[in-house]
């Protein structure tokens, strides 16, 4: 597959993709890059120069919010990302989206 259309085909769905890995569990970028990396049978390997841009998008949005952990022994301090309730309202109106825009694409391609 010709990698730029690739690219422009998951720049598409990764706002989603970040809202539901949030709506499940509070994470952090690169929590946030190996749960992706990881559901997404390595389909989704993002960069933080990719995810972060993603991340003050949603935060700028009000759908996500961010918060620094205290640390912990030797642990460092960690900036973890939450869903906010309009990210949670956002996310279900993607999802009804999504859910149209596949099924449309679907059905012009023929399958």
């Amino acid at each position: 597959m010709n990698p730029k259309y690739e690219r422009q085909l998951k720049k598409g769905v990764l706002e989603i993709l970040v809202l539901k890995l949030l709506s499940q569990k509070k994470m952090y970028g690169y929590q946030l890059i190996i749960e992706m990396k990881q559901l997404s049978h390595e389909m989704f390997t993002l960069r933080e120069g990719t995810l972060y841009p993603i991340l003050y998008r949603l935060e700028d949005d009000g759908l996500v919010v961010s918060q620094w952990s205290e640390p912990q022994g030797k642990e460092i301090s960690r900036k973890y990302y939450l869903i906010t309730d309009a990210g949670q309202e956002a996310l279900a109106e993607l999802r009804i989206l999504w859910s149209e825009f596949s099924k449309t694409v679907t059905d012009i391609m023929g399958e």
